[in-house]
């Protein structure tokens, strides 16, 4: 068994740090086959289903198949991979070993959901990769080069920092309390396309088109407005009429989108309205224009 200290000192040394998941889904194989390809060890696993551990444990060198409780007896840094209302539970289930690593990879969950761990003298901390997890061999493929969000003790932060920074992730620090702002923010880049492609279709089905056909309209539109915030920022790479002030287009979309449902343009309204103020700090409408706009959009 690795002191703590000693855990830290030779974070570099990846044969003497012993790895542990609990928790198999698609966030824990995604994390441990893209661990064991960077030359971690994975230790050992345990899930709610020895099949699901069995699943992580075959791409992997050795990896044992075990108890929750013997990956936490025998490994030097466990992160906790279960659904997020499972992570308390599960550590409150287990008593770990002073010095040792415990982490969870929720973005909402709080540390403090480790408390139990920190009670036994572990060091306890947050890893969330801002990556999504569908499908768990195309997840491990890309989760290299994503952002990792660290929430940590200072001893546990050089480790879990220098994990991320082999693995070519960029690292976000995050301070306690913040986790609740934060996930809420990936939300509107992650999900929220979603509903915003949704709200797309819908209203190119309401001329007889359908859902593929939109997609692959919309798809491209999408990549390229990515691209243009990418080298413009989110002001200056925003495309529309409210960023070329052409207030006879807005009219129309309103008027449009009037006959589909109302729906559709208070959604619109709304987003319209919190698309001026970019518009403005871009330079590219007036202040009269942005007012002119504003009206008619709030009416």
């Amino acid at each position: 068994m690795l002191s703590g200290n000693i855990m830290l000192r030779d974070i570099g040394n990846i044969s003497l740090i012993k790895i542990g998941v609990i928790g198999a889904g698609r966030l824990g194989r995604a994390l441990a086959w893209c661990l064991a390809t960077h030359g971690f060890d994975i230790h050992a696993a345990a899930s709610r289903t020895e099949e699901e551990a069995r699943t992580l444990a075959s791409r992997t060198r050795r990896c044992l198949v075990v108890s929750p409780q013997h990956v936490a007896d025998t490994c030097d840094l466990i992160f906790i991979t279960t659904p997020d209302d499972s992570i308390a539970p599960t550590a409150n289930s287990i008593k770990w070993r002073s010095g040792t690593g415990v982490v969870h990879c929720s973005g909402a969950t709080d540390v403090s959901a480790l408390s139990k761990a920190a009670s036994d003298g572990a060091w306890i901390g947050g890893f969330h990769p801002l990556q999504t997890f569908g499908d768990p061999t195309a997840a491990a493929l890309t989760l290299p080069g994503c952002v990792v969000t660290i929430e940590a003790s200072d001893e546990l932060n050089d480790a879990l920092s220098a994990i991320a920074r082999r693995l070519g992730c960029k690292i976000n620090l995050l301070p306690p309390g913040a986790r609740g702002s934060y996930h809420a923010a990936a939300a509107y880049a992650g999900q929220f396309l979603n509903v915003l492609l949704a709200e797309a279709v819908r209203v190119w089905k309401s001329w007889g088109g359908t859902e593929e056909a939109a997609l692959q309209a919309l798809l491209p539109l999408m990549r390229g407005t990515v691209s243009s915030i990418e080298t413009a920022g989110i002001a200056r790479g925003m495309p529309g009429p409210v960023s070329r002030g052409d207030i006879g287009t807005v009219r129309k979309h309103l008027k449009s989108l009037s006959t589909v449902d109302e729906p559709a343009a208070s959604f619109y309204r709304e987003l319209a309205v919190r698309s001026v103020p970019l518009a403005r700090e871009a330079g590219a409408i007036s202040q009269e224009t942005a007012a002119e706009i504003m009206q008619i959009l709030r009416n």
